[in-house]
């Protein structure tokens, strides 16, 4: 017995110098469901943070997870605009497959009234999470539509998509939403609705005048007709127009409006507050935290704190607030000692708004050596992102990975982490990145990336990986205005068709591992390969089309135009305002 009892004692000892001995955690097999955390900015450039070469904007919270991550350098958005971008994000589909992507100008959601959004039978990533079990929560901007019908089916509704908590904006934060800035929503258009209603006006005055004085011979029937055909002009567009902070500036906790107009003041450090709770109340079983913030999108909301604390002016005191809730949110998981249990992810939704300025004031984002910008579907500056994803343990630090990747790969990715399965009915684009974030793979599994600018296929990318060369073509880019500006200034955004394009036959090539910013455009005569390229390409796009099928237009003109009777409202329609925070 006493020789047994030595070689048991022997034998927990070889056994616990052999676990000692273990690397550290590898195995996803031991950690079932992370929790996970997604971490989206919104209208951020990828030149606007210190991990992707800005040294003048401080990013030390975003630096770090990097540093103690892995960081992606060729993320790609599925598209240059907030609202398809975030539908393709949340399906792990191209937008235009859910009807999400614009077949006119009108290439965003304009109205919290309005009847399109993500349609209700798409399969977002929360709903597959919810039914494994997870909690999940989205803080901040949704813009993916409020109700279909009626006022309250909430049919487009983050709750509809999977979302067991929501607070935050239903639409997107706009300068409309503070009082002291130039309206920025639909402006081209409403000068021409101001300017069409003082000439009719002037038309009216002008005959009533004329009738009064006899020079001339108008009925006072008609002068009637013509008044109130006047006033009901000016009434159906200034209904909508002329309460833009009324009908869009609002908060809401999940079904119920808490602020009609929003109060700018406080709503960060309600965001803020609302993501570290939900946090805290669901620390004990695996979670989904989509915190979408309101930065860096103007009217750039900062608290004083931040005020005049960058060298880059609001927008750069807006990227250093975000980057500072980063790094409370980052101490909240510290906190409750879920570290090392949790997926943190990091993104914007697409680049930088190059022409967004007022006056000699810039405050749109910067895109690096990337050129274009938000709204340019095709060129890398409105679609390459900042990709950060830090899961200490499992996946290895200071990792930088120079694959191409898409927005899109959240979906299949956080969906096989949590167990669950993807729908076998339609077509996912994403593909699952935990073997490349690991390194147990070499290569990204696209060979082909489709860049669209609402429904047109503006750009293709193909990954040669044998030769490790990037292609890119380009069937249309915008046209610059002024010239060589690098910009769209005349417009304030980038056309996707019209006269404001150029279509490219032969297409423009580009080798992006040679020429990241898109400067020398390859002929058959500088690139041997130049025909094959374009013809591969060309058979890859014929392929891709037969995939796709016809959905009904979420963006067309009937369901982007404001409907009253959809209208949130926490009192009784108009007379919508309330303040249910500030009662608390």
């Amino acid at each position: 017995s006493f020789l047994l009892l030595c070689f048991r004692t022997s034998l927990v000892t070889l056994l616990i110098f052999g676990l000692l001995l273990q690397p550290p955690l590898t195995q996803l097999s031991t950690i079932t469901q992370p929790n996970i955390v997604l971490l989206m900015a919104d209208d951020l450039g990828i030149g606007d943070i210190g991990c992707y070469g800005n040294d003048t904007i401080r990013t030390p919270n975003i630096d770090r997870l990097a540093k103690e991550g892995v960081k992606l350098t060729q993320h790609i958005a599925a598209a240059p605009l907030c609202t398809p971008s975030r539908a393709a994000f949340l399906t792990g589909r191209y937008p235009l497959r859910s009807g999400m992507d614009a077949i006119n100008n009108y290439r965003v959601i304009f109205w919290n009234g309005g009847s399109g959004g993500l349609p209700p039978n798409e399969t977002t990533f929360a709903k597959i999470l919810q039914q494994q079990g997870y909690s999940t929560g989205l803080i901040g901007k949704w813009h993916q539509g409020v109700n279909c019908e009626s006022r309250n089916d909430h049919c487009h509704h983050p709750l509809n998509h999977g979302f067991d908590y929501f607070y935050g904006m239903p639409f997107t934060l706009i300068s409309d939403c503070q009082p002291t800035e130039t309206p920025e929503m639909d402006r081209a258009f409403r000068r021409k609705l101001w300017l069409s209603t003082q000439m009719i006006g002037l038309v009216t005055l002008t005959a009533a005048l004329g009738r009064l004085t006899g020079l001339i011979s108008v009925r006072w029937k008609t002068l009637t007709c013509l008044a109130g055909f006047s006033l009901l002009f000016f009434v159906s567009w200034f209904s909508s127009y002329g309460f833009v902070r009324y009908w869009n500036c609002i908060m809401m906790r999940n079904h119920e409006v808490t602020e009609q107009p929003m109060v700018t003041d406080r709503t960060t450090s309600l965001i803020l507050k609302e993501s570290i709770s939900f946090i805290e109340r669901n620390k004990h079983k695996p979670f989904l935290l989509f915190l979408s913030f309101l930065h860096s999108h103007t009217p750039l909301l900062t608290t004083e704190k931040f005020l005049g604390k960058s060298s880059h002016g609001l927008y750069g005191d807006n990227v250093e607030e975000m980057d500072w809730m980063v790094g409370q949110v980052l101490d909240a998981i510290d906190k409750e000692g879920l570290k090392n249990t949790t997926l943190v992810y990091f993104a914007s939704d697409h680049g930088g708004w190059l022409e967004r300025q007022e006056g000699k004031r810039q405050l749109g984002g910067w895109n690096g050596i990337y050129r274009g910008g938000k709204a340019m579907g095709g060129w890398e500056g409105g679609i390459r992102v900042p990709g950060i994803f830090r899961w200490p343990g499992v996946l290895p630090a200071g990792t930088v990975i120079n694959e191409p990747t898409s927005l899109m790969d959240i979906y299949p990715t956080v969906v096989h982490l949590a167990g669950g399965v993807l729908p076998q009915d339609r077509v996912i684009d994403g593909r699952d990145l935990m073997p490349l974030l690991r390194g147990t793979v070499e290569h990204s599994e696209h060979e082909f990336l489709f860049h669209y600018c609402g429904i047109h296929l503006h750009a293709v990318r193909w990954h040669q990986k044998d030769s490790g060369a990037i292609w890119k073509v380009h069937y249309v880019t915008p046209i610059f205005r002024p010239l060589g500006s690098g910009a769209c200034y005349d417009r304030g955004f980038c056309p996707c068709f019209g006269e404001g394009v150029t279509h490219h036959d032969p297409p423009l090539l580009f080798d992006l591992s040679r020429d990241p910013s898109e400067a020398k455009p390859l002929s058959a005569d500088t690139e041997p390969l130049f025909d094959t390229v374009i013809k591969k390409i060309g058979r890859a796009v014929e392929e891709h089309r037969r995939t796709l099928t016809r959905v009904p237009e979420q963006l067309s003109v009937y369901n982007v135009v404001w409907k009253p009777w959809l209208q949130p409202c926490c009192g009784t329609f108009p007379f919508c305002w309330c303040d249910k925070e500030g009662d608390n």
